[in-house]
């Protein structure tokens, strides 16, 4: 009998961690007396229901958790550290959301596929060979994003939050004390991570959109943004698959690109910062025990 850990995530924010479980989320924050701040809130409504169970549409779950309870905690870190009050919610997290979506879909799934049907116009290329172009040209917008949003001194900072992040659920899941003296000597890598999450869709995007064949301009347009709930699907139920088969010698192999990426988006924390993520666990691991959740076992 192989005992289970339940899986536990969670994602950088301004000056500190917001650490997700099946129940509730708790975020802390470094403020700028020096203090740490905590935030916590039992998860509710989509988040506790049978969808999270489904195959592909809890992907969807996970995308929205990572833009909705993301972007309004992110906004509420930014607020501890300006010492305003004002909270991101209703109709201004919808509208900041959609100007988010908007550009991303934009900036990573419609540019290259605009790119690359000009090209196919005045190209004597195969449109597989566009195809193929247009998921590289993604590939590469992406990896030069990510490095170069990391050459900012403030998203630095949150890369180094990042790599708190990880470090702290991998002690967790090698049941180790929780205290920034050994939390530091774990890996920035989690096969679970968000930016394997995002890397993975983009591969995944390469053969889809390969396989579609030649299309006209605006239905190649249109295909790349209605695929994308679908890829978002599939992709995080590869995630899953590998993170639950680390033992596999192939699933080590196919993991690499994931793990790799992730050194653009996590630096390594300071012992302060391991601090705020490892409170922010507790916090968020107090609240799952206070519902019942328990290490299941089979």
């Amino acid at each position: 009998m192989k005992e289970r850990l339940p899986s536990y995530g969670g994602q950088a924010v301004i000056e500190g961690v917001l650490m997700r479980g099946q129940n509730a989320i708790a975020m802390a924050n470094r403020n700028p007396e020096g203090e740490i701040v905590v935030n916590q809130e039992k998860l509710t409504g989509i988040y506790t229901t049978n969808i999270r169970k489904i195959p592909l549409l809890r992907g969807l779950i996970i995308l929205w958790d990572a833009l909705g309870l993301g972007m309004r905690y992110l906004t509420e870190s930014a607020n501890i550290q300006t010492g305003e009050d004002e909270k991101l919610e209703g109709p201004a997290l919808y509208f900041t959301l959609g100007i988010s979506l908007v550009l991303s879909i934009g900036l990573f799934f419609l540019l290259p596929a605009l790119l690359s049907g000009l090209l196919e116009k005045v190209l004597p290329f195969s449109p597989w060979v566009i195809n193929l172009f247009e998921g590289l040209l993604r590939l590469f917008i992406l990896v030069v994003y990510l490095w170069a949003i990391g050459k900012m001194p403030d998203i630095e900072r949150v890369f180094m939050y990042h790599g708190a992040e990880h470090k702290t659920i991998n002690a967790f899941e090698d049941r180790a004390e929780l205290t920034p003296e050994i939390v530091k000597g774990y890996s920035l890598e989690h096969p679970r991570c968000g930016t394997s999450f995002i890397l993975t869709l983009v591969l995944l995007s390469i053969i889809i959109f390969s396989l579609l064949g030649p299309l006209p301009l605006h239905w190649r347009l249109l295909s790349r943004i209605l695929m994308i709930p679908f890829l978002a699907g599939i992709s995080y139920e590869y995630i899953r698959w590998m993170a639950n088969h680390l033992d596999s010698s192939i699933v080590k192999a196919l993991i690499k690109p994931n793990l790799a990426l992730q050194h653009l988006t996590t630096r390594q924390p300071t012992e302060e910062m391991l601090e705020v993520s490892i409170t922010a666990f507790n916090t968020m691991y107090a609240m799952e025990q206070a519902k019942g959740e328990e290490i299941q076992v089979g």
